[in-house]
């Protein structure tokens, strides 16, 4: 098996981190969301700026991961583009290989 690249590595890396953050963005909005059933006025609007800061925080998660897949997505399109062919032929090679063993259930 070949081995992986320092920016395939840093990929998986940044992207296993966009998960995570992700998933747990998500328990924090269903926690808040089952609190908020029973909350009427000031506590309502302390759960909406809790809320509101944690949307601010994915947004920013999302923000920091797109700038640091820039450089790896920049050196994918240079790479195809300087490539063409070699990429066609890795394309029909990976799509081949899927088809046969997809024909064999």
């Amino acid at each position: 098996m070949a081995r992986k690249t320092a920016v395939q590595a840093a990929a998986d890396q940044i992207k296993d981190q966009a998960f995570s953050e992700l998933q747990a963005l998500i328990e924090e909005s269903d926690k808040l969301l089952k609190s908020s059933a029973s909350l009427v006025g000031e506590e309502a609007d302390t759960l909406r700026g809790q809320v509101a800061q944690k949307l601010q925080q994915a947004l920013e998660s999302v923000t920091s991961v797109r700038e640091r897949t820039k450089p790896a997505v920049d050196a994918t399109e240079t790479y195809i583009g300087g490539h063409p062919w070699q990429t066609v032929a890795i394309s029909a090679g990976f799509g081949l290989v899927v088809g046969l063993l997809l024909g064999r259930r």
